[in-house]
């Protein structure tokens, strides 16, 4: 299955322009197999999304996107957050105590809402979002840099929060996830790799190979690593 780990949808993320609706019906044209909603510091849309999924038969998932003081950490599993601004270590031991599981939102992008140094500090992360659609490549490169010699789950998502970025970047998993609890235990297991979607398809990405396809940029063509250096 390749799902879209993180997506703001505008009823509680005030800068997306996107509906429930608009999300849904543009991942099925995509061919995504679930979306998760995980909007800033909110699981407000948790029950609409519930009862959308169910109306719908597609599967939605509610998570959260919260701003720690060290940068934005998306989790999902958990009934309950911190209601003001805490640590990251303080956020991900929250998030642990839930049985949740939760991943470092583009680390390294240059707005300074990302974890970058603290993830060599905090204990407890299951992964980082190595494709994130908001972010350039090189900094997409030194997060999954920095999951793999952390040995930490490699996450794709396109933090959409228009319609041309959902699903530019996903995540796909090996089994079959119908519900949250499958979701949480497939990320807590590392069951899951990275992938970007071009030429009307989705692929699985291999960080490795330090080759970018850089989402809402330069559609349906790939950027080598070096390109992105000698600009």
């Amino acid at each position: 299955m390749f799902v879209d780990l993180h997506m703001h949808e505008h009823t509680f993320s005030g800068d997306s322009h996107l509906s429930l609706e608009e999300i849904t019906a543009r991942a099925k044209q995509l061919g995504l197999d679930a979306v998760c909603i995980t909007d800033h510091d909110s699981m407000g849309l948790r029950e609409i999304a519930r009862q959308y999924s169910a109306q719908s038969g597609f599967p939605i998932f509610t998570g959260i996107e919260f701003y720690s003081l060290q940068g934005d950490i998306v989790a999902f599993g958990i009934q309950d957050y911190p209601r003001k601004r805490v640590s990251a270590q303080a956020f991900i031991d929250c998030v642990k105590a839930q049985g949740g599981v939760c991943f470092s939102a583009h680390p390294f992008r240059n707005n300074n809402r990302g974890l970058a140094a603290a993830l060599d500090t905090v204990t407890g992360l299951d992964g980082v979002e190595v494709l994130n659609g908001s972010t350039l490549p090189d900094a997409n490169q030194a997060a999954a840099n920095r999951a793999i010699s952390l040995h930490l789950a490699q996450l794709g998502a396109s933090d959409c929060h228009i319609r041309e970025k959902v699903g530019v970047y996903a995540t796909w998993f090996p089994d079959e996830i119908h519900t949250e609890a499958e979701l949480v235990s497939a990320i807590r297991a590392h069951r899951c790799k990275p992938a970007y979607y071009q030429d009307g398809e989705y692929h699985i990405w291999d960080p490795e190979k330090k080759t970018f396809y850089q989402a809402g940029v330069t559609p349906h063509r790939t950027v080598e690593y070096s390109e992105v250096h000698s600009a």
